[in-house]
């Protein structure tokens, strides 16, 4: 049997905070990237579902920067520092689908849904890896996958058949 610890902010064991940054640090970065180009697909969108897909991508982007806030809370909450300066966000995600300019609706909504993806491989990992370190970290990254779902979820629903 595994023995699986919960730390908390006032008695952090050094090993499993380390753990926890490995794993939600990815998750953070992730999330950044994703406000950001899921503002860039907002403002760029074009088309007949226009309203719609602006508005959900407003949500999108509202989701990502609060997840990603309590994925890095949890870490500095663990005594660690985090780094999601934008060089660092850059340096370490996998590059945007989205592109720069005016893009129709249908096409900005599998580029951000693939963007999601690329995050939800990254939550999965922390989940996995988080169930040795330490539960209420894997609380945290159970929540995000939850609300991510929920995003790709809506966004899939406009260009399913």
């Amino acid at each position: 049997m595994t023995k699986t610890q919960t730390v908390s902010a006032t008695s952090t064991d050094p090993e499993a905070a380390a753990g926890t940054a490995q794993f939600l640090t990815p998750v953070v970065l992730g999330l950044q990237a994703l406000a950001v180009n899921g503002k860039q697909a907002h403002w760029n969108v074009r088309g007949s579902n226009f309203l719609s897909i602006h508005e959900l991508l407003d949500q999108v982007v509202e989701h990502a920067q609060a997840s990603a806030d309590l994925a890095a809370e949890r870490i500095v909450a663990l005594g660690l520092p985090v780094d999601a300066r934008l060089a660092t966000i850059a340096s370490k995600t996998t590059p945007s689908e989205v592109p720069a300019g005016f893009t129709q609706w249908n096409a900005i909504v599998a580029d951000v849904v693939a963007d999601i993806d690329v995050v939800l491989a990254d939550v999965q990992a922390a989940i996995d890896g988080l169930d040795e370190v330490d539960l209420t970290s894997q609380d945290v990254a159970i929540a995000i996958k939850q609300d991510l779902d929920k995003d790709r979820w809506f966004l899939s629903a406009h260009i399913s058949e």
